[in-house]
């Protein structure tokens, strides 16, 4: 039989403690990820946020050594993949890339099955994302003016809408410039949105920069930008300003989440090595050339962002009587 000292006794008792007391994330630590991480974009393939996930993601990837898969779950306006991983285990291995209508507007306006920052521990912003006007190429309007002047002339008109954000937006559109007859059609995401347009179903959007390509080659027309200046983009289209609609000025963004209750080691690990992504000249001029403005700061920021965000929407919502019908 081995005997212990008093000494040995004491030692080996206060390690044993130690790693009883010691969190997850001292076994784990160096060790995470030891998997592929799922990312739920709650949109469609297509759109602004999934183009801004495949990019980001690839490049957080290549910093830690494991694989960020994109899982697209559109619906209900963002809703659908939001909540899911609201609920989902907080380990670290499925996180949230999200917008400002899904994160802090579906809240306010739906019956949604999480809260705008209650649900989810911020890890990082990534980018402001703007909007532009486009329309189907045989829309017979050349700007804005021209768009109202046909939408008040009686003519059934039609645009598409494919996040909360944009659905609220485009029902602001129809009251300032008094054409409520527009059919604001309803899609699941920003790609089937502009989609929409191009194959004709629907005679303009305010797309967030989602259908860059398709302005480029011709196949949907830009009207005007939602913004204070002109898309870097687009430096040939008037903001909606500069063309007499006011009131117009919406922005949104697009960041990284992880579910209410992941290790403040695993997300503060997360938020380091995005921190660096954001730092990356290829990441930056792509995101610039979709007219994203990319944004570094700190997950304190990006809460206070979030909350921020949220409360603004319940006294516009309460302000205007918004409601979705």
């Amino acid at each position: 039989m081995t005997y212990l000292s008093r000494r040995q006794c004491l030692v080996q008792g206060l390690g044993t403690a130690a790693a009883l007391a010691a969190p997850q994330w001292a076994f784990a630590q160096g060790k995470y990820p030891a998997k592929p991480v799922r990312v739920i974009v709650p949109f469609p393939p297509g759109g602004a946020t999934d183009i801004v996930a495949r990019l980001v993601l690839q490049k957080l990837g290549e910093q830690v050594g494991q694989s960020f898969i994109v899982d697209n779950k559109g619906g209900a306006n963002g809703m659908i993949g939001t909540a899911e991983v609201a609920r989902a285990t907080p380990d670290g291995y499925t996180l949230l890339l999200n917008t400002s209508g899904a994160q802090t507007l579906s809240p306010v306006i739906y019956k949604a099955n999480y809260e705008a920052l209650n649900s989810f521990e911020p890890i990082s912003l990534i980018c402001d994302v703007s909007f532009i006007v486009i329309a189907r190429k045989d829309l017979p309007v050349s700007n804005m003016q021209e768009l109202i002047k046909l939408a008040q002339s009686g003519k059934p008109l039609s645009m598409s809408s494919g996040s909360a954000i944009i659905n609220l937006m485009s029902e602001e559109f129809k009251r300032l410039i008094k054409a409520p007859q527009i059919v604001n059609a309803q899609y699941k995401g920003t790609g089937p949105q502009w989609q929409a347009v191009v194959a004709g179903e629907v005679d303009f959007s305010l797309d967030p920069f989602a259908a860059v390509e398709m302005i480029r080659a011709g196949r949907v027309k830009a009207l005007g930008v939602l913004s204070s200046q002109r898309a870097v983009s687009f430096p040939n289209v008037p903001t909606l300003k500069e063309q007499g609609v006011e009131g117009m000025d919406f922005a949104s963004w697009a960041g990284l989440l992880a579910p209410k209750g992941t290790p403040k080691e695993i997300v503060d690990y997360l938020a380091q090595h995005m921190d660096k992504v954001m730092q990356m000249p290829d990441v930056i001029a792509k995101l610039k050339s979709y007219d994203y403005f990319p944004r570094r700061n700190t997950r304190e920021e990006f809460a206070k962002l979030i909350d921020s965000d949220n409360k603004r929407w319940q006294r516009i919502v309460k302000e205007t009587g918004f409601k979705i019908n």
